[in-house]
């Protein structure tokens, strides 16, 4: 076995470094631009007037950061070749993910926005394994032009989790004389609707609800008539771009499908698993810097004229955390490397226990260290005039989005004991 990261990473991490500090970190620099980084950073990155959404300020520092990316040929690293990327695996992503997140708060990784210089596009591979070639060319090529922004509606008010319950419904109906489906319901935090083209939407067009199999995603172009935002919903992390939404008599034509017709469930895993990874990966990174900086500070501040770092009371709780940081980052790193090795369409009956581990001890471990820093700085840890309440805030939304921790615990419990997977039948 061979725990070493391959010579290429390290090469080519060191090349995005170099690019950061000659492209990014510049770009900090300008003017203001720091306000969106520093203690201000909240009020800078929110338009109060527009209902919460995010600056067009902030949200054009963004673009600016990934069209450098993009030209130095690094923002698409995870899309397949054909379409301008590197084939970046899930192993280079995570380690990348991981190490972007432990350089702290800044313009080269900013997952407030899902923002980074190395991006994350889950619909390319969702498009890849379940998409025409007419929608591929559409949404992918589309998407790396800027063309078309697609957002993920699977989510309603009455129903998160338990999504083969949701309640809105897709019927058959022909339109001047154009074969189609009528959708009437309603979704909630839809993430990206003030900037999507269009929302891939799930509603069950067969079967009854607790059904699997029934439900279908259909891409409803946004706008379109019947589809109305009702309100932005505040958060624990503003800004918000996650709308309440409704759909009354929207009516899409049959090429609207994306996957096949009444299986847009699995469609939806293969969309979280990559996602879910990744964000482990950050979460990850982010813990590991809370702990790095704790420490750093501890040697450094000197109450009753001795280090802090004396005291077992911010030893313990340290070495507990970067003991798990440890651990946890061999996990990651071994499931995105078995997810390498996988067809994308496999990876939910091989591999979505080890997916579900990784991210919901990531979530769960970086709450805990940002909250652990801010103890140990005292007082300045818990203004914004550090990171630690912002790295908290943001990663918390976590532990509920993409699969609350429960039910992800529940897939793993699943496989444990052979109800789903690979252990299916070994207990009779």
């Amino acid at each position: 076995m061979d725990f070493t990261v391959p010579q290429k990473l390290e090469d080519y991490y060191a090349e995005l470094e170099r690019f950061i500090e000659a492209e990014i970190e510049p770009l900090v620099a300008e003017g203001d631009n720091i306000r969106f980084f520093d203690h201000r950073r909240e009020d800078a990155r929110t338009d109060w007037e527009r209902g919460g959404l995010p600056a067009r300020e902030w949200e054009e520092l963004l673009r600016e950061a990934t069209r450098r990316a993009d030209e130095a040929g690094h923002w698409r690293f995870s899309a397949p070749e054909k379409y301008g990327g590197r084939d970046g695996s899930n192993l280079w992503m995570a380690v990348i993910r991981d190490r972007f997140a432990q350089r702290g708060l800044g313009l080269h990784n900013d997952l407030q926005n899902e923002h980074s210089i190395i991006g994350n596009f889950p619909f390319v591979a969702m498009f890849e394994t379940f998409g025409t070639e007419a929608q591929r060319q559409e949404f992918i090529l589309g998407g790396f032009e800027r063309q078309r922004r697609v957002a993920f509606g699977l989510t309603e008010p009455e129903h998160g989790s338990d999504a083969t319950w949701m309640e809105t419904r897709a019927v058959r109906e022909t339109r001047d004389g154009v074969e189609g489906w009528r959708i009437d319901g309603e979704k909630m935090w839809i993430t990206g609707m003030h900037v999507a083209t269009h929302c891939a939407l799930f509603a069950r067009s067969s079967g009854a609800d607790g059904d699997a199999r029934g439900i279908t995603c259909f891409l409803v172009p946004n706008p379109t008539e019947g589809l109305e935002i009702e309100e932005w919903m505040w958060t624990f992390n503003m800004p918000t771009d996650h709308p309440r939404l409704s759909l009354t008599n929207v009516w899409v034509p049959d090429e609207a499908i994306l996957g096949e017709e009444g299986r847009g469930l699995a469609l939806a895993q293969s969309f979280v698993h990559q996602n879910r990874i990744r964000q482990a990966a950050s979460s990850l990174g982010a813990a590991q810097f809370c702990v790095e900086e704790s420490v750093r500070y501890a040697r450094q501040r000197k109450p009753f004229g001795e280090e802090l770092a004396k005291n077992q009371a911010i030893q313990f709780p340290l070495v507990e955390l970067a003991t798990q940081c440890e651990m946890l980052r061999l996990l990651i790193y071994k499931t995105a490397w078995e997810m390498d090795r996988l067809p994308h369409a496999e990876i939910e009956q091989r591999l979505s226990d080890k997916v579900s581990m990784c991210n919901y001890w990531a979530n769960r471990l970086v709450c805990e260290a940002a909250d652990r820093a801010m103890q140990v700085h005292g007082g300045i840890g818990y203004s914004r005039h550090k990171p630690f309440e912002h790295i908290y805030r943001h990663h918390r939304r976590y532990r509920i989005t993409e699969g609350a921790e429960e039910i992800q615990m529940r897939k793993v419990a699943a496989y444990l004991f052979g109800y789903l997977g690979q252990r299916k039948g070994k207990f009779g």
